[in-house]
C-alpha cells in the first residue's frame, strides 16, 4: 500500500523534471550563436550590404567597451540620424500617432 501513496509524488516530480529540462533546452537555444556567425564573437560576417550594419554589429560585439569607441559613437549617431529622418517612417503611421 505504501507504493500507492508515493505515486502522485513521483508523477509530480517527473512532471517538474520534464518542465525544468524543457525550459533549460529553450534557454540554451535562445543563447545559441546565430547561423553564419559561429561561436567566436571576434569574427564578423564577410559581406555586409550596408556598412552601418557592419559597424553596429561590431559595436554590439564590443559590449561595454563600445561606449568609449569613437567609431561606435559615430555609428550610433548615424543610426539615430537615419531613424529620425523625416522619410524614415510612413506618413500614415506618423499622422495617426502610431495606430
Amino acid at each position: 500500500m505504501a507504493g500507492i501513496t508515493n505515486g502522485p509524488r513521483l508523477l509530480r516530480g517527473a512532471v517538474v523534471a520534464t518542465v525544468v529540462t524543457a525550459a533549460m533546452l529553450a534557454m540554451t537555444r535562445l543563447h545559441a550563436p546565430i547561423a553564419g556567425q559561429g561561436g567566436d564573437k571576434s569574427q564578423m560576417p564577410m559581406a555586409v550590404a550596408d556598412p552601418l550594419i557592419g559597424a553596429l554589429r561590431r559595436c554590439q560585439l564590443l559590449g561595454q567597451a563600445a561606449a568609449g569607441d569613437v567609431n561606435c559613437l559615430r555609428a550610433w549617431a548615424e543610426n539615430r540620424r537615419r531613424f529620425m529622418a523625416p522619410g524614415a517612417r510612413p506618413q500614415a503611421i506618423v499622422a495617426t500617432g502610431g495606430r
